[in-house]
């Protein structure tokens, strides 16, 4: 079982900036892909960005890119997703997600964190 705590988020000002972490219960490499998603209300969950054991990133073809970056931190089991540039439209729950070599889709989660941007 992989467990995976986020930590955080938080309300802040739009133009400003926040930088998630997500603490994984296992040796990252034996994970196949780290993500972070979000979901905001009334809309479906989507992929914000993405992370491959061998530290390939992927972003969403979203308002995110360019403004948000994935990285982690083998040492400490660790991976962070750093925003910048918040805007309103951007307040949602993110969500750190871990997919194990032996499935096709992201079949771990964390709670989630809040992300609220004030305009």
């Amino acid at each position: 079982q992989v467990q995976l705590v986020e930590s955080g988020g938080g309300l802040v000002q739009a133009g400003g900036s926040l930088r998630l972490s997500c603490a994984v219960s296992v040796n990252i490499f034996t994970i196949k892909s780290m993500g972070w998603y979000r979901q905001a209300p009334g809309k479906q969950r989507e992929l914000v960005a993405a992370i491959t054991s061998g530290g390939s990133t992927n972003y969403a073809d979203s308002a995110a890119k360019g403004r948000f970056t994935i990285s982690r931190d083998i040492a400490k089991n660790t991976v962070f997703l750093q925003m910048n540039s918040l805007k309103p439209e951007d307040t949602a729950v993110y969500f750190c997600a871990a997919q194990s070599w032996t499935s096709i889709r992201y079949d771990y989660w964390g709670q989630g964190t809040q992300v609220t941007v004030s305009s």
